[in-house]
C-alpha cells in the first residue's frame, strides 16, 4: 500500500513540475507579435548546422575529455579515411589537423526585445474630429545582422556553434540576418483620440548570448592498426553575441496631445 502512494506521489509531482518546465522556454511578452506569416521577405532556410559524426568518429571521441561540438570539424573527420592496414606492426604517424574552437558553452542568455527600431508608423489627429486609429505597416525593407561581441579565430565556426547552442537554450527562431520585408502588415489597430499624435514603432527582439569557447590542437595519432584523436594546448575564450529574433517584433504605441 505503501508503494503505491508513494508512486502516485511521484507521478503528481511530474505532471505538476513538466508545465512549469515548458513554460521557462518561452516567456513571450503580450507586445511582441509572430510575423511569420505575414513578412513578406521570403523565408530563408534555417542555419543551424548539426553534423552527426560516423561511427568511427564517434569512437574516436569516446576516448577524450572535451565533447566536439564543431561541425566543421566533424564534418572532417567524417569525411577523412582513416584505415591503416592491420599488418601495419610498427607502423607510427601523427598527423596534425589544425587549431580548431572545438565546443561553446553558454552561461547566460537573455532577451531583450526592444533591441532596435525596424519601423515607424505614426498619425497625426491633432485636428480631426473623431477617433483614428494606426496599424504596423512596413515602409521599408530592413536588414538586422547580429555579430560575435569579441574578436575571435574562426569566426563563422562559432557564430555557428554559438546560434546552434543558443536554439537549445530558448524556444525562438534566431539568426544571424533577420529581414522584414517591405509592405509587411498586420491588422491589429491602436486607438488615437482626437487630439492626439499616435506613433507606432517596431522593435526588432535579439538574444544576447554570452560564454565561453575551448579551442585545441587537434592531432590524429596511428600507431599501427590503431587510431587515436588527441587534443593538445587546450585553451578557453569569453565571448558573447547578439542574435536577432526571425520574424518577431515588438510594438511600443504613445498617443500623445499637442505641445
Amino acid at each position: 500500500m505503501m508503494e503505491k502512494v508513494s508512486l502516485s506521489v511521484i507521478l503528481a509531482f511530474i505532471m505538476l513540475t513538466v508545465p512549469l518546465m515548458a513554460s521557462t522556454k518561452a516567456d513571450i511578452p503580450d507586445y511582441v507579435e509572430n510575423i511569420d506569416e505575414e513578412n513578406t521577405s521570403p523565408k530563408k532556410s534555417e542555419e543551424q548546422n548539426n553534423v552527426e559524426p560516423s561511427n568511427l568518429v564517434n569512437t574516436l571521441m569516446d576516448g577524450l575529455n572535451i565533447e566536439i561540438e564543431n561541425p566543421e570539424l566533424v564534418q572532417l573527420l567524417n569525411e577523412s579515411s582513416l584505415n591503416p592496414s592491420p599488418l601495419a606492426f610498427g607502423y607510427r604517424g601523427n598527423i596534425y589537423l589544425g587549431r580548431w574552437p572545438l565546443r561553446y558553452d553558454s552561461e547566460e542568455s537573455n532577451v531583450k526585445w526592444e533591441f532596435q527600431v525596424v519601423n515607424t508608423n505614426e498619425v497625426d489627429n491633432r485636428y480631426g474630429d473623431k477617433e483614428e486609429s494606426v496599424y504596423y505597416h512596413q515602409e521599408e525593407d530592413k536588414h538586422v545582422k547580429g555579430a560575435l561581441t569579441a574578436k575571435v579565430d574562426r569566426a563563422n565556426q562559432i557564430k555557428q556553434m554559438v546560434l546552434n547552442k543558443a536554439s537549445q537554450q530558448v524556444d525562438l527562431p534566431l539568426t544571424f540576418h533577420a529581414v522584414i520585408g517591405n509592405d509587411t502588415k498586420l491588422s491589429k489597430t491602436y486607438a488615437i483620440p482626437k487630439g492626439d499624435i499616435g506613433r507606432l514603432e517596431a522593435y526588432l527582439p535579439v538574444l544576447q548570448e554570452k560564454g565561453q569557447i575551448t579551442y585545441g590542437e587537434v592531432y590524429l595519432e596511428l600507431k599501427g592498426s590503431g587510431k587515436e584523436l588527441v587534443i593538445k594546448n587546450v585553451t578557453k575564450q569569453e565571448v558573447g553575441a547578439i542574435i536577432p529574433v526571425q520574424n518577431h517584433l515588438a510594438f511600443k504605441f504613445q498617443s500623445k496631445g499637442a505641445q
